[in-house]
């Protein structure tokens, strides 16, 4: 087994530990899915416990997994960075809404480069992903970057091994801006990789990048920030050359329509403005419309509006961009879809 193999499996290990027990003996409502929002959920799960006494059991699986498993009902919420159509939530018979905003970075492990001092374009980010650059002096990184010394070094690409809306927003941002990424690869939670090696999950990526030298991959901007990695300047669509922050994360939000979205299916990469992250997206829940458990419906009901009321700022502290008061007001009209066996509106409104 070579090193990044060795490296993918350890990965997977953590991943598969990245689960969130609030206390295993008073967990009272469950979910699994998205790794994309694990760290604000559980920063919120700890905070509702103290509050309620109400535990959350949240499975960082990635998005394939938190769909999988509302779809068979093994767990009272999925969680998804991918948004289901319209049609696809109807012939599930589920409810989709959105919880946060937030940013997809590209983070790199090159030998004396620092964070923020590597400039990539999103053609050029296609290029490396599809195999057609293969070392970090390559004449089209050079030429982005002059004046910064780069290596001759092979790069060692890597991505999600699992079925990851991180991935779709990563591929959709990539099609948007590579039509050859969009003919040969696509855009979907699992792809077929031209190249590289797989992590499962944030923290498998995360891993496999911070010890293959000369790697590149993705991760969500919180776990990128806490584990202090090397991410990349990128160029959006007024060809600013923007770092991965609140500011430049809001200012791709800011152009989010939500009431025109129908099941707010909305994608946030690529969007104008001299000052937008070019890989923004929201991470969603998923709900069946037919509450079988109408009371553990109505506390994860109220899970999500404690933390729309009162968790603004444990978003802001991870640097995702909360949902305005509006669309919560939006969003909490939705959940009226939700009924119990009599055909009753399962949520009555806040109760704290």
């Amino acid at each position: 087994m070579n090193a990044l193999s060795r490296y993918a499996v350890r990965g997977m290990a953590i991943a598969a530990a990245a689960v969130l027990w609030t206390g295993a003996a008073s967990a009272q409502i469950s979910g699994a899915g998205a790794t994309f929002p694990y760290p604000l959920y559980a920063k919120w799960a700890e905070a509702y416990r103290a509050k309620t006494g109400i535990a959350l059991n949240y499975q960082s699986i990635g998005s394939g997994g938190g769909i999988k498993q509302i779809t068979s009902k093994t767990v009272d919420f999925g969680a998804s960075d991918m948004p289901l159509k319209p049609d696809e939530l109807a012939k599930a018979g589920l409810v989709q809404f959105p919880t946060v905003m937030g940013g997809v970075v590209p983070v790199v492990n090159i030998a004396g480069v620092k964070p923020g001092e590597l400039k990539l374009t999103g053609k050029v980010l296609a290029d490396i992903y599809l195999g057609k650059i293969k070392t970090w002096n390559d004449p089209a990184i050079a030429s982005l970057n002059p004046g910064l010394k780069l290596p001759s070094q092979a790069i060692a690409v890597i991505h999600r091994s699992d079925g990851s809306g991180t991935t779709f927003i990563f591929a959709d941002y990539l099609a948007k801006v590579s039509p050859e990424w969009g003919d040969k690869v696509g855009v979907n939670t699992s792809l077929q990789w031209p190249v590289g090696f797989g992590g499962k999950g944030n923290e498998g990526v995360a891993a496999l990048t911070s010890r293959a030298g000369g790697a590149i991959g993705y991760v969500e901007y919180a776990y990128a920030k806490q584990n202090k990695m090397t991410h990349v300047l990128l160029a959006n669509r007024a060809g600013d050359f923007v770092a991965p922050d609140s500011t430049s994360f809001q200012s791709a939000a800011a152009n989010a329509d939500w009431e025109k979205a129908p099941g707010y299916y909305l994608l946030l990469t690529d969007q104008p403005g001299k000052g937008s992250w070019p890989i923004t997206g929201a991470t969603f829940i998923l709900m069946h419309a037919n509450a079988e458990k109408p009371e553990i419906v109505k506390q994860v009901l109220q899970f999500f509006d404690w933390s729309y009321r009162h968790g603004d700022k444990l978003a802001e502290g991870l640097d995702y961009v909360p949902m305005p008061d509006k669309v919560v007001g939006l969003i909490e009209h939705t959940w009226k879809q939700i009924k119990d066996a009599n055909g009753q509106p399962v949520w009555t409104g806040p109760v704290m």
